[in-house]
């Protein structure tokens, strides 16, 4: 995708100082690992890309709030979410996993974990690894509404991660569904969650204003790679005025009730909104 790049570590400090320098106070980790296995061995991996990387970033930007997606589709060869049993995702299995890497998230710097991969269960989780690690004060924002969109196309080839066979239905939400998002929400904060988020964000306005009225917790909504692409496609293209629609479309999920956006818009969204306060 124009503007959006998988960074190398040398090349991560250049691209994080300028988000800093922009206003962004947050990001978000993606780890694409030299290999991959069949259990997604690197990451829960102390020497893996994601550690590294938030060990590198908390002494650069000590200050800046350093989140990390945890899932296991970007690290095994077979590219779903989850630890595989045959030809169906492990959900127990798969739990063990998840709660080995966000301890090892934790203890290289992350401020918060965020899993990804819709398994049931997961926060609990997650949740008793941390604490019983004494990471107690590393936070959980769960994926918690996450639906089996077209709209995770672009992130999937750009990250390797699309699944070798089937889909990943088995696992996350139906989008004609909007009363599982209210089950999925409650479930993830009474195991613990600290953040709740809905992804997609665009077409699923009416879920995280549904979402909203369900839960006090921060709510995040989670804009995607095929919602950016759309817009960035037509910007170039000429066919819209990109800076406006941008903004506009942050606006709406402001509106419906997030009071986080995560957007590969951030660095340019971000120095838009800069440049119009000071207008």
């Amino acid at each position: 995708m124009p503007g959006v790049h998988q960074l190398s570590l040398d090349a991560l400090d250049g691209a994080v100082d300028g988000l800093v320098e922009a206003g962004i106070r947050s990001a978000i980790l993606f780890g694409l690992p030299a290999t991959k296995d069949e259990v997604g061995s690197e990451n829960f991996d102390p020497d893996g890309i994601i550690p590294q990387a938030l060990v590198r970033l908390r002494r650069r930007h000590p200050s800046l709030c350093l989140v990390t997606d945890l899932c296991c589709c970007e690290y095994t060869d077979h590219g779903h979410c989850g630890i595989l049993r045959g030809d169906e995702v492990d959900n127990d299995a798969t739990l063990e996993i998840l709660g080995r890497a966000a301890i090892v998230h934790a203890e290289a710097g992350a401020d918060i974990v965020a899993p990804s991969g819709m398994m049931d269960g997961m926060v609990r989780a997650i949740r008793a690894a941390l604490d019983g690690a004494g990471q107690a004060e590393c936070g959980i924002l769960s994926y918690a509404v996450k639906y089996a969109s077209g709209f995770y196309g672009p992130f999937r080839d750009a990250a390797g991660s699309t699944p070798a066979f089937g889909d990943r239905k088995q696992y996350q939400m139906d989008p004609a569904n909007v009363r599982e998002a209210i089950q999925e929400a409650r479930l993830d904060e009474a195991e613990g969650a600290d953040m709740l988020m809905v992804k997609p964000a665009l077409a699923y306005l009416d879920v995280l204003a549904t979402v909203r009225r369900e839960t006090t917790l921060p709510l995040v909504a989670y804009s995607v790679s095929g919602e950016y692409a759309m817009i960035r496609a037509a910007g170039i293209n000429g066919w819209i005025d990109e800076r406006r629609v941008v903004l506009e479309t942050l606006l709406s999920m402001h509106r419906a009730g997030a009071d986080a956006i995560i957007t590969y818009h951030a660095e340019a969204a971000a120095k838009w909104i800069a440049a119009d306060a000071r207008a």
